[in-house]
């Protein structure tokens, strides 16, 4: 696989003389998806502003492969309700770009159609993908999303992470992300690093959730509680919002009308 995009190596923060992260040892790769959970204050956030070099590390060393470009999409983006601003224009906030890659980029996540639509309007689904737009505009090697679905109801969860998956897929980025809910991480993830401090236990979904760590951490009740999402991908999600099916039909729910219960 050769190098790895990320290599932590006994990587600790402090702050205000206390350790908020310390002895983190872990890697990403390209093409992998590596998922953060853990309670509040555990060091999520620090870990990924670590991994890509918005702060630099107290002890222990971050090695970053030569060149690595990052999307990052954070936990919370405060858009003036009072300031008209445009998906287009959100888009070019700190870089600027070409319409042509603008438009690209929006259809990559199936908003084209809201380039002129003001961020005010959206959706907290539809707000979601243009950041997730504003991210992969630079082409990245690695995606960091820090709650990318923060604020959207199921549906939308269900479909961003979809979309999460395609990225990766078609552009073989890595992808970093960051889950507050404890109860739900995608299946497609390779790596869960369960998080407090340190890394209490590292591995697949299915691993990490026996592991005594972890049921020591969140309690013995949560394994039984935390659930990986799954989703069939036999059907395609359209831009407005219906879904296309294997065998062409298209319906606003993935099911086929044959699966369809009746009242």
């Amino acid at each position: 696989m050769g190098h790895p995009l990320i290599s932590m190596q006994q990587a600790g923060v402090k702050r205000d003389h206390r350790w908020a992260v310390r002895g983190l040892n872990f890697t990403i790769e390209r093409g992998e998806i590596v998922t953060i959970v853990g309670p509040n204050g555990a060091g999520k956030s620090t870990t990924a502003k670590l991994a890509i070099g918005a702060i630099t590390p107290d002890e222990g060393a971050v090695v970053r492969h030569n060149g690595l470009r990052v999307g990052y999409v954070p936990q919370k983006l405060f858009i003036d309700p009072a300031l008209p601003l445009q998906v287009s224009r959100l888009m070019q906030l700190t870089t600027t770009v070409d319409h042509a890659a603008c438009a690209r980029a929006l259809d990559a996540v199936g908003i084209e159609h809201l380039a002129s639509a003001y961020v005010q309007d959206l959706s907290g689904g539809e707000f979601q993908r243009a950041l997730l737009a504003r991210a992969i505009l630079r082409k990245p090697d690695l995606l960091v999303l820090d709650e990318p679905v923060q604020g959207v109801d199921f549906a939308s969860e269900v479909m961003l992470y979809d979309l999460i998956k395609t990225i990766r897929d078609t552009s073989g980025c890595g992808v970093l992300m960051i889950s507050h809910d404890l109860h739900i991480v995608m299946a497609d993830t390779d790596t869960v690093l369960c998080l407090n401090g340190h890394i209490c236990c590292s591995g697949s979904p299915d691993t990490v959730v026996t592991n005594p760590e972890y049921m020591r951490l969140f309690g013995g009740h949560s394994a039984g509680q935390l659930a990986v999402y799954q989703h069939d991908h036999d059907h395609i999600h359209l831009p407005d919002g219906t879904v296309q099916h294997a065998d062409g039909s298209i319906s606003d729910h993935c099911h086929p009308a044959s699966e369809t219960p009746h009242a």
